[in-house]
């Protein structure tokens, strides 16, 4: 039995070296991240309400996550500056440990301040958890939340799960610029 798990491993991560080169183009992303900022607003109004205050809005509207004790997630989105798509960016991620199924997740990044957008803008390269640090809301306290009540620099939700897996989490999820 676990021999045969072991088969799927290689399968896996030629799965996941090969996705970029399946990207989406500027017009689909555009059109993946207006439908899932759609699903979050009826989600959480709170989060509407967050966005609307925020400096910039990342969105990554589908991230695969996959994994058979070696996992890894990929997924492409934009960030949004005063409504706009201003840049495009992949997200992703290499994982050890306990893990077996796959997932299929959005994210959304609220920078509520000029200077946490900034510091996002200006890195080669930003990795959460290192270059900066996500506040996690979880939508049943996300009706719970305003800008009064949370003070982080730098918001994030993840939501539409469509798969099982254990562990959401944004640390060590490595976010880069990409050209589109």
């Amino acid at each position: 039995m676990i021999h045969r798990h072991f088969k799927l491993i290689p399968a896996l991560w030629l799965a996941f070296v090969s996705i970029p080169a399946l990207a989406d183009s500027k017009a689909e992303i555009d059109a993946n991240v207006q439908v899932a900022l759609q699903e979050f607003y009826e989600k959480s109004p709170a989060g509407r309400i967050l966005a609307q205050d925020a400096a910039g809005v990342l969105v990554f509207p589908k991230i695969l996550k996959a994994g058979i004790g070696v996992g890894g997630e990929y997924g492409e989105g934009s960030l949004l500056v005063g409504g706009q798509p201003s840049a495009y960016y992949s997200t992703a991620s290499a994982s050890i440990g306990f893990q077996f199924g796959a997932q299929l997740k959005s994210q959304v990044v609220l920078f509520m301040t000029p200077q946490a957008l900034d510091r996002f803008r200006n890195s080669d390269g930003w990795e959460a958890g290192v270059d900066g640090s996500i506040a996690l809301i979880e939508f049943g306290a996300a009706e719970e939340i305003s800008s009064k009540t949370i003070q982080d620099p730098i918001i994030g939700f993840i939501f539409s799960n469509r798969g099982f897996m254990y562990n959401l989490t944004f640390e060590g999820s490595k976010i880069t610029e990409i050209v589109r």
